[in-house]
């Protein structure tokens, strides 16, 4: 089939991170049609590495010449963005949070409930998360019974996005929960059903940054869920793990791509895993291809904005509490 225009919006981390996967993995999926971001720099350090990219003078013109526009701006722009492409009949991919005002975002996703548009949570088309399905269906867990996730960061924000810390370190759109433990409440809502948070707590430094502590509990479906999230608790630049434990077995993602299964007591790694750095831009090559189906009108597994809501839902009542 012939690929789709995929323009985006923002160029950050992760609106680097799509454009290497689409030109390195994806092109036969999507054809980049061009970039904007605001910022002078954000186009000089690309244009530094990827010489000869197509930026547009607004986003106006970018959504005009796009089949998909993929938004990776800070949070308080991705409505904007996504509406005035929805108004122009173009498909959307946006990044998450959709919003940190939920009701916002809960009139935002009722207005365009029929609209060619995913969120981006990798954990959708990811490797790992593949096999815990696949483990699931074979009954390894059997009927499951608890659901833990824990997250720990040496120093929020990581290492790797400390450029953008003005807003991924403020209270209004940033912190880990929006950015990191988001992803596992999707898979857990998509394995298991709706998220009803039961009880939350965060903790706050002062002078408006994002949160340093987390605890929750919840429930996907019938399943009981723990949170417990913490900034300055570990050397790793980024700790978590998803464990869902059953009454015939336990299994696991450790560190976002690692699938493992405890036997005999001990966790063990599915041989065909890959480390995140190797993992990421091959799962973002899927996410692309489903990209591209969305935006063709055809089925595919990306996360919806009704799923985008619930995790948020979920996200701000417990940076609420």
């Amino acid at each position: 089939m012939t690929a789709i225009g995929f323009g985006i919006i923002g160029a950050g981390i992760m609106g680097e991170r799509m454009l290497r996967a689409a030109l390195e993995h994806a092109t036969d999926s999507v054809t980049i049609t061009g970039l904007w971001d605001p910022s002078p720099a954000a186009r000089t350090r690309l244009d530094a590495s990827l010489p000869g990219l197509n930026w547009f003078a607004d986003p106006a013109a970018l959504i005009a010449a796009s089949d998909c526009v993929y938004i990776a701006s800070p949070p308080a722009s991705h409505l904007e963005h996504a509406g005035a492409a929805f108004a122009a009949g173009r498909a959307v991919l946006c990044e998450k949070p959709l919003s940190s005002d939920v009701p916002a975002a809960e009139r935002f996703v009722a207005a365009h409930a029929t609209a060619r548009a995913a969120v981006n949570f990798p954990m959708a088309t990811s490797f790992a998360a593949e096999r815990i399905r696949t483990w699931l269906a074979e009954g390894a867990v059997g009927t499951p019974r608890t659901l833990a996730i824990e997250v720990a960061f040496a120093a929020w924000p990581r290492t790797w996005q400390r450029a953008a810390a003005s807003w991924l370190d403020g209270r209004a759109e940033g912190g880990f929960t929006r950015e990191v433990v988001s992803h596992f409440l999707f898979l857990s809502h998509r394995l298991f059903g709706p998220l009803a948070l039961l009880e939350g707590r965060a903790t706050f430094p002062s002078g408006g940054r994002s949160e340093t502590a987390v605890e929750a509990r919840f429930t996907a479906g019938s399943v009981p869920v723990t949170l417990h999230g913490s900034v300055g608790t570990t050397a790793k630049d980024d700790s978590n793990t998803w464990t869902l434990t059953g009454d015939a077995g336990a299994v696991r993602i450790r560190d976002w791509a690692h699938a493992e299964r405890l036997v005999d007591g001990a966790w063990q790694t599915d041989p065909a895993a890959l480390p995140q750095d190797k993992a990421r831009p091959l799962v973002l090559k899927r996410q692309l291809a489903a990209v591209a189906a969305m935006t063709r009108g055809e089925p595919h597994p990306l996360a919806t904005l009704s799923e985008a809501l619930a995790v948020q839902h979920v996200v701000e009542a417990i940076l609420a509490a």
